[in-house]
C-alpha cells in the first residue's frame, strides 16, 4: 500500500517537474531514497512482528497442562430440546437433532483467542480438546440459528426469541440471529429492545461486530 502512495507520488512530482521545467533526476532521486528508507522500516517491523509471535508460540508451547475447572461453560437448556417444531420441517429437526448432541458435551465459546494464547493460559496439551469445545460452540450457535428461523416461518414467534436471546446470552457472532431477533422484536411491538442488541454486538469479539452493529442501527432508523 505504501509503495503504491510513493509511486503515485513520485507520478504526481514528475508531472508538475515537467510542467514547472524543473530538474527532474534531484526530485527522483529524493523519493527513492524515501521510498528505500520507508520500505526498509516496514520490513523492520514485520521481521519483529515476526520473531515476536516465534517466540510467544515457543514460551506456548513448553507451557504445562493446567485445570480447565474455569472455563465459562454452556449449557443448553432442557426445554429446547422439546421445541413444537412439525416433524415435515428437515432443518428443525437436524438443529434439534444437534442440540441434543451438544447437550452431552462441552460447550465453550473461545472466540477470538488464539491457539498461542489458549496454550499460553491452559498449557499445549489442552489444545485439542479446547479446538473441540470450540467447535462444539460453533455448531450450536448455528443450530440455534436454523431453529429460531424455523420457529419464526411456523408461526411459534415467542420460542424464535427465546433461542435467540440464548444465543445472543453466549456471544454468538451470527449475523442472522442477530437480525432476524431484530425484526422479531419489531413484529412484536417492542423496537426498543434492538438497542441492547447493539451493546451485545459492539461488545463482541470478532471482525463482524461492526457489521453486525451497522445492520441493527439501521433498523432502528427504518
Amino acid at each position: 500500500m505504501k509503495i503504491l502512495l510513493f509511486a503515485s507520488i513520485i507520478a504526481f512530482c514528475l508531472l508538475i517537474t515537467i510542467f514547472l521545467r524543473l530538474p527532474i533526476l534531484p526530485i527522483v532521486v529524493i523519493f527513492i531514497i524515501i521510498l528505500t528508507i520507508s520500505i526498509n522500516n516496514s520490513n523492520k517491523k514485520m521481521k519483529q512482528q515476526a520473531e515476536n509471535f516465534w517466540e510467544k508460540e515457543r514460551k506456548a508451547n513448553f507451557v504445562r497442562k493446567k485445570s480447565l475447572d474455569g472455563l465459562a461453560y454452556l449449557t443448553i437448556p432442557e426445554h429446547f430440546l422439546s421445541m413444537p417444531v412439525s416433524k415435515e420441517d428437515g432443518h428443525a429437526l437436524d438443529a434439534l437433532d444437534m442440540l441434543k448432541h451438544l447437550s452431552s458435551q462441552k460447550i465453550v465459546n473461545l472466540t477470538g483467542i488464539t491457539n498461542t494464547d489458549l496454550k499460553l493460559t491452559y498449557g499445549t496439551a489442552n489444545i485439542t480438546v479446547l479446538t473441540q469445545y470450540d467447535q462444539n460452540y460453533t455448531q450450536l450457535v448455528h443450530a440455534l440459528q436454523q431453529l429460531a428461523a424455523s420457529l419464526a416461518d411456523n408461526d411459534h414467534p415467542k420460542e424464535a426469541m427465546e433461542v435467540l436471546e440464548y444465543a445472543v446470552s453466549t456471544k454468538t457472532d451470527v449475523s442472522a440471529s442477530y437480525q432476524l431477533l431484530a425484526d422479531l422484536y419489531i413484529a412484536d411491538g417492542h423496537p426498543e429492545k434492538i438497542e441492547n442488541l447493539i451493546n451485545n454486538a459492539s461488545s463482541l469479539d470478532t471482525l463482524l461486530a461492526p457489521s453486525i452493529v451497522r445492520n441493527l442501527k439501521s433498523k432502528t432508523d427504518a
